[in-house]
This record gives structure tokens, C-alpha cells and sequence, in this order.
């Protein structure tokens, strides 16, 4: 499983750059391969031009690759973090960066180096200046935080992949239930109308079962029992259509979830 399988990038891309902005860490995310998966975001030529860009300073930052161990290590006097990015506990890739001086730098022990890697050294102190410094305390807890909120982008776009097909079901259901609920609206709109005509109908049965006298008594019960019956029913639709009302807010709210997915 790759990263660039299951998310778009430019997602990734924009949490790498906003987060260079604000702690002035370099970062890059690369693949489970080593590929970069994302444009670089706040590099200095420092390490990149003046280090790693002459042989024998690849040859100490290598040295130094070796030597250390663990999420935090230093090439040439930068401090840099790597953060897997796991889904379900399997490596996906991985945000690497830093390129930042955990202390002021000492000027005369890096004029020294640049003397040894055969760079001019005033160009290297002033490649030097440019490179953040920052406290090894906020780079850890930078580092940490730009993990958390990249495995949880990561791992919420692969849910939403991995989901795609019971998502669309539902999705569909959520629509064919919105059709079926209108459908009860309307009937239950047709069977009030019905229930209205008929105690207009029983009304009218008891004024002439009234003007018929004794002879229109059992009419008279019967208009009675009908005009029971439509009050009633008058009663149920009412009912219906509240439980309605709130299944099709229900409803809406779901569609509504889809709509902004």
C-alpha cells in the first residue's frame, strides 16, 4: 500500500506548507521508496548546496546518518526529525525535515568546516545565517505535532477510500428513503382530505337525521359513529405526520453529510 494510492497529495502538501510557515522547519514527505511525494517547503541552501552539495561534505552528513539513531538526528550542526505516516500500523511513508540549528551557531568552528569541505567560507557563514535556530524542546514538539496531524489526514483519507463502495450504498439508500418518505406525505395529505369530507359528510347526516325525527334515529347513530371515526383518523394523520417530519429531518441531515463530503 502506497500513500499516493488512496489521497490526493496537494492535501498533504498544504498541511507541509502551512506548517513551515508558522515553526520555520523545513519538512518533505516522502514514499514507503524513498520518492518524494511533496515539494520541498522552506530548505536553505546550507545543507542542501553547501554540505550535501560537495562530496566530502555528503560524505560527513552520511557519517552522521549512521551514527545516529531515532526519530531526531543532525547533519553538519542541523537538527532534523523523521515521522512515519502509518495506517493500521503499516508504514505508508514518511514527513522528513528540520534543517533548523538547535543553538546559536559558533561562526569560527563553521568557517573552519567550510575551509575543509573547499567552500569559500563567507559564502557558507552567509548561507549559515539564513538557516532558523530554534530550541531542540520546540523542534521535538513541532515535530510531533506536524506527526499527529498528518497521520490523522492520512488515515481518515484512506477511511474514506477504503469505504468509497458502503459509502455510495448509503448514500443511495439515504436518497430512496427521501423518495418513500415524500410518497407518505402525499397520501397522508390524500387520507386527511378524505377524512375532512367525511365529517363534512356525517355533519350533514345528523341535521337530517335531526329534521327525519324518530324515523332518523338509527341514521342519527350511525352519522355519530362516522363522524367518531374521521375525528380520529383526523388524529392518526396528525401523528403520522410529525414522525414524518422528524424521519425527513433525520433525512436531510444525512444527505446534507454527502453533499460536503
Amino acid at each position: 500500500m502506497e500513500l499516493k494510492d488512496f489521497m490526493d497529495l496537494s492535501k498533504l502538501q498544504k498541511i507541509q506548507d502551512n506548517f513551515s510557515d508558522a515553526t520555520g522547519l523545513a519538512a518533505i514527505a516522502v514514499g514507503i521508496h524513498g520518492e518524494y511525494l511533496t515539494e520541498g517547503s522552506n530548505f536553505t541552501d546550507f545543507c542542501m548546496k553547501y554540505t550535501r552539495g560537495s562530496a566530502e561534505g555528503n560524505r560527513r552528513c552520511v557519517k552522521c546518518d549512521n551514527e545516529c539513531t531515532g526519530t531526531y538526528f543532525c547533519h553538519a550542526g542541523l537538527m532534523d526529525f523523521s515521522v512515519d505516516i502509518l495506517v493500521n500500523g503499516e508504514k505508508v511513508g514518511a514527513i522528513i525535515g528540520g534543517q533548523v540549528l538547535p543553538n546559536p551557531p559558533d561562526e569560527d568552528v563553521f568557517r573552519q568546516t567550510a575551509t575543509e569541505l573547499g567552500i569559500n567560507p563567507d559564502q557558507y557563514i552567509q548561507a549559515l545565517r539564513k538557516v532558523p535556530v530554534s530550541t531542540e524542546k520546540r523542534i521535538r514538539a513541532a515535530a510531533n505535532l506536524l506527526g499527529i496531524i498528518v497521520n490523522q489526514l492520512v488515515n481518515l483519507e484512506y477511511f474514506k477510500y477504503s469505504n468509497a463502495d458502503r459509502l455510495n450504498i448509503l448514500q443511495k439508500e439515504v436518497e430512496q428513503s427521501t423518495g418513500l418518505i415524500q410518497t407518505i406525505n402525499d397520501n397522508t395529505s390524500h387520507l386527511k382530505a378524505i377524512a375532512n369530507k367525511q365529517k363534512i359528510l356525517s355533519l350533514n347526516a345528523s341535521i337530517e337525521a335531526a329534521r327525519s325525527g324518530e324515523a332518523g334515529v338509527g341514521f342519527a347513530v350511525v352519522a355519530k359513529s362516522m363522524q367518531d371515526l374521521s375525528s380520529q383518523s383526523a388524529v392518526i394523520y396528525n401523528d403520522i405526520e410529525r414522525s414524518v417530519a422528524e424521519i425527513t429531518e433525520t433525512i436531510s441531515t444525512l444527505s446534507s453529510l454527502f453533499e460536503h463530503n
